[in-house]
């Protein structure tokens, strides 16, 4: 029995599985980062894994049934980094990538279909005699016609819904020149033809396959922002009863329902504070730099940080009528209008299908009339639409974007979006963002060599013993002087306030100016006060991203009007406004606020290129014809995003405008390339001198030409 019951525990210990939690870190930059915030999780009590993903920045740790992510978003703000908790039942909802699994699964049997039809071709072109040529046909065959059934389906279904709805789409063509050519292969071998062209049949399929496939991934780069931004929302709550508290879904939350927000975390609803006093952060949702001090009686968004103390709030919104959940509706609207955008080889095609049917059609009835002949008139029919298969066409604009995806890459500007080098080729106004955009983000101490070695030692005992942000830069800034802590005794930290200890006999305190006693600390400063003394301030300094100056500059001198809208203080907007050589400002925005005032910019007229990082941007990011945000921006900001600056130096810009204006010209000539191969080439087909697969052999000639000339852009 004693046996048995120890070999109970392991096996119920088996069935228990650890929870999985996925943190956002929108700040980390290298391994050594990885190495630091893996260490201190997998250093937390319960903590049985921690793996961090550089690229897109989380964290998915696995934890016991005591372990929160608050209490993980406090142990790294402890460590220096900010976290987010996300939510990971919703980003498996959106990670899947079902269809392109499909399209890879259909390119690779297309793939080695073809080696194996080529390989048989080759035998046949090298003089087998008519029984052996026989045997290869027939082999070819059986490879190449369910190959084409499975391969080409993709195809297929969309040439059929582009029918059913009445209208030719560019699938049409590619279907019938695919189906026709394995028909008439199909014939020729059961009639014992010299010819067969299966292999045009599965070479033409394999590379259609080729190119949807990476049109899918360049588009699912781009995923919907909106699901980031339900992810990011706090998916439980504390709520509070009589009976004391409880973890509770956030759709369970009622209008009036009492909540506790602990230190570190989310705000999970809209409410009131009704007990607590705290300072939040809420640069998530307006870009605002300085914490903001919350009691009771003032009205707290979700989406904001609990800085320093617990909160009770009473819920006035929660879930779907939530302010974060809002900003996802706004996103939502903003990207399917977006959507309403094609590129200009779609454009193009509404004319140059109905074409191809037309002249394939007129081929088979001139001939056929002519000669009698049905099976030479479906012969020259099939060549005519082959050789005018729109592939040329589908490559025009996406090898001008992979070309030049290559070269923005180079200079550290990454493009989601295939057809964003063409919106923003046409960009008129460039709108930044200011925190995190045009700076940094990270409030840096300000010169503390004006300052006594002891202060500064006392304000290193103090600032060492808060979670505050400034309070953790300035500590970084004393210990980067060489400067040690002073001995205090008593240190505790005040919710909302600051931290307060004893030195040599005295009070001290570092936090608010009102607190400390001061009349004016400064918009982003903090304040010490020994004893009796008179208070000293330090203030901090929001460093501007390298090559900002730079990066508005060019955009000034290549004609582009220049914009700075941002959610902070009128006069930190101001300053930075001066300091990089823009003229047209505006302060304390909102994130509905930006979004209404670009679309208001698009109802003129104009289109507007935005460049922003926070939550509080993916509105007007998904609002503006084209976006670009840096890769510390958030998740949701990310995705909002059309492309993303890699590094921190924002010169890049710039030549990101000049390489899409070249590349809409390369897109245009691309087009043209096309067309003109058409009007030569047809007529060969149209008089009967191309058989399919010489029709095949053109089809890709032209595919080439226009891949070359999208290289020059390199």
């Amino acid at each position: 029995m004693e046996r048995l019951g120890c070999l109970s525990l392991p096996l119920a210990v088996a069935v228990a599985k650890p929870a999985q939690l996925v943190l956002s870190l929108p700040d980390i930059h290298c391994a050594a980062c990885i190495g630091r915030i893996e260490a201190g999780l997998l250093a937390v009590p319960g903590v049985h894994s921690a793996r961090v993903n550089l690229t897109e920045r989380r964290a998915r740790i696995g934890a016991g049934p005591g372990i929160t992510s608050g209490a993980l978003v406090a142990v790294l703000a402890g460590l220096g980094h900010a976290a987010h908790e996300l939510d990971a039942t919703a980003l498996s909802a959106t990670a899947a990538d079902l269809p392109g699994r499909d399209l890879l699964l259909r390119l690779a049997v297309a793939g080695f279909a073809m080696m194996n039809v080529m390989l048989l071709s080759v035998a046949v072109w090298s003089g087998a005699d008519p029984a052996w040529r026989a045997v290869f046909h027939a082999i070819s065959a059986v490879i190449a016609v369910p190959t084409v059934a499975y391969a080409g389906l993709p195809f297929f279904r969309s040439a059929w819904a582009s029918l059913r709805a009445g209208r030719l789409g560019m699938d049409v063509p590619i279907s019938l020149a695919i189906l026709l050519a394995t028909a008439i292969s199909v014939s020729e071998t059961l009639q014992g033809g010299a010819f067969a062209w299966f292999d045009a049949a599965v070479t033409l399929t394999f590379f259609l396959l080729a190119g949807r496939y990476l049109d899918h991934r360049t588009r699912a780069a781009a995923r919907s922002a909106a699901a980031v931004l339900s992810a990011l929302e706090v998916p439980r709550a504390e709520r509070i009863t009589q009976a004391g508290y409880e973890t509770v879904a956030i759709r369970d939350l009622r209008a009036g329902d009492l909540v506790l927000v602990r230190p570190g975390g989310r705000m999970p609803v809209d409410g009131i504070v009704t007990e607590g006093q705290s300072e939040r952060d809420r640069a998530i949702l307006t870009g605002e730099t300085a914490p903001v001090f919350a009691g009771p009686g003032t009205a707290v968004s979700a989406g904001e940080t609990n800085l320093t103390g617990p909160l009770t709030l009473r819920v006035t919104h929660a879930g779907a009528d939530s302010s974060l959940q809002r900003l996802a509706d706004l996103v939502a609207v903003a990207e399917a209008a977006r959507g309403r955008y094609t590129a200009l080889a779609d454009r193009a095609a509404r004319i140059y299908v109905p074409v191809v049917h037309v002249l394939s059609a007129g081929a088979f009835a001139a001939w056929f009339w002519a000669t009698g002949d049905a099976r030479l008139a479906i012969n020259i029919a099939a060549a005519v639409l082959i050789i005018t298969c729109p592939c040329a066409l589908g490559l025009a604009v996406p090898a001008v974007v992979t070309a030049a995806s290559g070269r923005l890459f180079r200079m550290g500007l990454l493009i989601k979006d295939g057809t964003a080098l063409e919106r923003l080729a046409v960009a008129d106004i460039v709108v930044f963002d200011k925190t995190g955009t045009l700076t940094l983000g990270v409030p840096e101490a300000a010169d503390l060599r004006a300052h006594d070695p002891q202060v500064l030692a006392v304000a290193l005992a103090l600032a060492q013993g808060s979670a505050h942000p400034l309070a953790l830069s300035l500590a970084v800034a004393i210990r980067a002087a060489g400067i040690a802590p002073a001995v205090v005794a008593a240190v505790a930290e005040v919710p909302g306030a600051g931290v307060t200890a004893v030195w040599q006999g005295r009070h001290v305190r570092l936090g608010r100016a009102d607190w400390v006693g001061a009349a004016l600390c400064g918009s982003t400063a903090t304040c010490l006060r020994i004893g009796s003394n008179s208070p000293v301030m330090f203030g901090f300094t929001d460093r501007l991203r390298p090559g900002a100056v730079q990066a508005v500059a060019g955009l000034r001198s290549l004609g582009l009007r220049v914009m700075l809208m941002s959610g902070d203080a009128e006069g930190a907007v101001a300053t930075l406004a001066a300091a990089v050589g823009i003229d047209d400002y505006a302060a304390r925005l909102s994130p509905t606020d930006k979004a209404v005032r670009i679309r208001e910019l698009a109802s003129r007229g104009h289109k507007v290129l935005m460049i922003g990082d926070g939550l509080n941007d993916t509105a007007a990011l998904a609002a503006a014809h084209v976006s670009i945000a840096p890769a510390s921006a958030l998740d949701a900001a990310r995705a909002a995003a059309d492309m993303v600056l890699l590094g921190t130096d924002m010169a890049p810009l710039a030549e990101a405008v000049r390489v899409a204006r070249l590349g809409l010209r390369r897109m245009r000539q691309n087009i043209a390339i096309s067309i003109a191969y058409n009007v030569i080439a047809v007529p060969f087909a149209l008089l009967g001198f191309a058989t399919p697969l010489m029709s095949a052999i053109a089809m890709s000639l032209s595919s080439i030409t226009v891949s070359l000339n999208a290289m020059r852009i390199r």
